[in-house]
């Protein structure tokens, strides 16, 4: 059985708020089977892109994605734009706290 997009989503927003962070969606994607982009920052600095991607072998992963300096903020909102382009029903979720990518991890171990 997998888990819904928006299911996943809502758990991640309460899982950073719980750990004293800030979390929102800046895109809305398909409430069953969208992919989710998570774009890490610490404090409003840009950390890196990470994306929820379908293994080879059946599982999912996550991985960073975009541009390789995350401070370049025109390169990571084209490529973001360019994500959604190709793929409309994506979610986009901005997450704000310490060590984001840990979270992520973290949370992606519960689903």
């Amino acid at each position: 059985m997998r888990l819904k997009s928006r299911f996943l989503v809502d758990l991640l927003l309460r899982r950073a708020e719980a750990a004293g962070g800030f979390a929102t969606i800046l895109a809305r994607g398909d409430d069953t089977s969208g992919v989710i982009l998570v774009q890490c920052s610490d404090r409003g600095e840009a950390g890196p892109l990470l994306e929820r991607r379908f293994s080879a072998g059946g599982n999912y992963i996550w991985e960073a994605v975009g541009p390789a300096d995350p401070k370049d903020g025109e390169s990571r909102a084209n490529y973001q734009d360019r994500r959604r382009k190709a793929d409309p029903d994506m979610w986009l979720v901005e997450l704000d706290i310490a060590d984001a990518p840990r979270l992520v991890a973290e949370w992606a171990a519960l689903t």
